[in-house]
């Protein structure tokens, strides 16, 4: 049997690799003819980004016997270049990545027995490579690490600027609501991502990345069927590739923390669970705004006076905002007493626990476990709707807004603390950031971890729990999906 390899392109920064190798390992699994080359592009802030490979590289399983990572270089990246900067940067690997598969080539048409090259898997933010796999006579695959409702508004917006010659930020200011084809009802101007309401350079770049879908024989998304119907089925109507919805793809085994050590990461779980085993099952509510995540001082005492007055258990992963005006990750805080209300850690003691980093499937898969206050971003989402455990949103930048919308107002599957909250970063001076209040917070709290998680909200989340996981298994959505992609694959290297 012909032997086919793929070579995957994740956008920088831990998440996005992470789930590429999770979606690469499905792919292995599947068929033992297929293997995989990763190319890995590190940004200097990117800390633990080695660890990580080489935690994946040691495994001794199969499958990731035919996964091999090369790093491209990462000289090159200028935070404060403005705007696109990490755009620059990856466009900047594109004479390396010719050379590799120029390579790749050239090696299989020696005859030395290699697998034929059968195409490019691209990151969501990688799709100007789709030009490299042209000029090898190669199809290109768009790997989407967001759900299908994004990647459906996504296109809309593609389309009204690149057909339609409309700039999206007049279409998205032009009314209070606005009817998209992938929503089964009216959207809020407020939920769309900030950038692209704004005239802002940075959406342009953002739409043409986009804008280069249509080049690509298909679209992985990383979502199942039964969790977005409506919108996987709008889909096929958009003038967009076959997609292939492939999801949950979570990296559930290999928490690795980015933005510190891993020394201090095992010790952080180790206390995390310890304490959590101490707690009542479903008692304690999860705090955790992802690996940019972040509030000011004013916020945070917000956040605290509503864990305080809802009397819930609470684990709060709390982070230092980076330094302003720079493209810096969230860090660790030496002491949390400096931003907190003055004897909060002291009343709370016993009932509440306040963390850095948070290893976060580990916890949400914690009985003690009850509800989760989430920025909303997609992996979070995906990971709290596999351990059945409901959230409270409170999105803030990039699509999360579009996710909270989507879990509260369309899938019933979330409360709400804001669905419309927006983070300023580097804000101008004189340009105050919107603090959600305490009683706000404390309302949601509330709500989520009440016996019904808000209207029902629990029991939704427990029965999309088995579902999501039996998508993935034989005879399920994902599973078939995964299928019709290889052959797929195999199909259309056959066709050349």
């Amino acid at each position: 049997m012909q032997k086919i390899q793929l070579i995957f392109i994740p956008s920088p920064g831990l998440s996005h690799l992470a789930s590429t190798v999770e979606m690469a390992k499905l792919l292995l699994e599947r068929d033992h003819r297929v293997s995989i080359i990763v190319l890995i592009m590190k940004l200097p802030i990117d800390r633990n980004v080695d660890n990580y490979i080489t935690g994946v590289s040691s495994s001794h399983s199969n499958p990731t016997s035919r996964l091999c990572f090369k790093n491209l270089p990462n000289q090159g990246f200028d935070p404060s270049s403005k705007p696109g900067g990490i755009f620059n940067f990856i466009d900047g690997q594109k004479t390396h990545i010719r050379e590799i598969v120029s390579g790749l080539v050239n090696v299989e048409t020696s005859g030395e027995g290699a697998p034929r090259l059968a195409g490019l898997v691209l990151d969501m933010f990688c799709t100007n490579f789709v030009d490299v796999a042209d000029e090898f006579g190669l199809p290109s695959y768009v790997f989407y690490t967001s759900g299908a409702c994004c990647l459906g508004v996504f296109s809309e917006l593609v389309s009204l600027k690149f057909e339609q010659g409309q700039e999206p930020w007049q279409f998205i200011n032009s009314v209070g609501e606005l009817s998209i084809p992938c929503i089964s009802i009216p959207v809020p101007k407020k939920v769309f991502p900030y950038m692209l309401s704004t005239d802002n350079p940075m959406a342009n770049i953002f739409l043409t990345c986009f804008n280069k879908f249509k080049e690509a024989k298909g679209i992985l998304i990383n979502t199942f069927y039964e969790l977005e119907p409506y919108a996987i089925d709008s889909l096929s109507d958009c003038k967009i590739p076959k997609v292939y919805p492939v999801g949950p793809i979570l990296n559930l085994s290999n928490q690795t923390d980015s933005h510190g050590s891993s020394s201090q990461s095992a010790e952080n779980h180790d206390e995390v669970m310890k304490w959590l085993g101490n707690q009542p099952d479903s008692s304690v509510v999860f705090l955790c705004f992802g690996s940019m995540g972040s509030f000011e001082e004013t916020q945070l005492k917000e956040i605290a006076l509503a864990l305080e007055r809802s009397e819930h258990r609470f684990l709060w992963s709390m982070r230092k905002p980076g330094p302003k005006g720079a493209s810096q990750f969230p860090t660790e805080y030496e002491g949390f007493q400096e931003v907190l209300p003055e004897g909060f850690l002291e009343r709370t003691e016993g009932v509440g626990k306040v963390i850095g980093w948070a290893p976060q499937v580990a916890v949400l898969s914690h009985p003690a476990v009850g509800g989760f206050v989430s920025h909303c971003g997609w992996n979070s989402t995906l990971e709290s709707l596999w351990c059945g455990v409901p959230v409270a949103t409170f999105p803030l930048y990039a699509e999360q807004q579009l996710n909270a919308f989507e879990l509260v107002k369309e899938l019933g599957l979330a409360v709400e603390v804001r669905i419309d909250y927006h983070k300023k970063f580097n804000a101008e001076e004189g340009d105050e950031q919107e603090i959600v209040t305490a009683e706000e917070i404390e309302a949601a709290i509330r709500r989520l971890m009440a016996e019904d998680g808000g209207g029902g909200v629990r029991q939704k989340v427990k029965e999309m729990q088995k579902i999501s996981r039996m998508a993935l298994m034989e005879g399920g959505s994902s599973y078939m999906a995964i299928d019709l992609f290889i052959n797929d694959v195999i199909g259309n290297i056959s066709d050349t």
